[in-house]
């Protein structure tokens, strides 16, 4: 289940490594990249969004409407991350790592990774390596469609048996986030 605290807390992570302002392209690449590399050494996600194809390549679904300001009423996001020109974003000035309590230290190590090792590239080139780098984006043609995890963990060069695995963990851990979801 989709949690705007959680992928908010994934997207600070990154403004604070870059400075505290990021293109918001880029700051979707690197989410989708952490997102797609936890997904491959855990078999979950760390936000719940949806993983989709759109033209500029591979993101994460309801955190491009977070990006895009299509929500309705004030949001978590809002409070924690501004627009700026030019397509950035930045983030609230108070907010440090010690902040993000929503995190544990495996995934802010995987962020941290994530960053290390595409953190240095400009918006286009980001851009460009999902197009060439994840198999599992395909062009839309101006649309979007999804992408199934099990299409990114073939991508990433898992066996069916490692990919049935995985998607197991990914379904009970789907069915544990709707239980929480119920008792909140």
């Amino acid at each position: 289940m989709f949690s705007e605290e959680r992928v908010t807390q994934m997207a600070a992570y990154f403004l604070i490594e870059s400075g505290r302002r990021i293109a918001y392209i880029k700051l979707l690449k690197l989410l989708y990249l952490a997102e797609r590399k936890a997904l491959a050494k855990w078999g979950s996600s760390m936000s719940g969004d949806r993983f989709v194809s759109m033209p500029h390549g591979p993101v994460l679904s309801q955190t491009y409407d977070l990006i895009r300001g299509h929500q309705s009423e004030p949001s978590y996001w809002q409070t924690c991350i501004k627009d700026e020109e030019n397509y950035e974003v930045s983030l609230e000035q108070t907010i440090t790592v010690d902040d993000l309590d929503e995190l544990s230290r495996s995934e802010l190590r995987i962020l941290g990774e994530v960053f290390a090792e595409f953190g240095h590239m400009s918006r286009f080139e980001i851009v460009n390596y999902t197009h060439d780098h994840c198999e599992e984006w395909a062009d839309p043609n101006g649309s979007s469609f999804p992408i199934k995890p099990e299409s990114i963990l073939r991508a990433v060069g898992k066996d069916e048996s490692q990919i049935s695995q995985l998607l197991a963990k990914f379904r009970e851990d789907s069915q544990l986030d709707i239980v929480r979801a119920a008792l909140r």
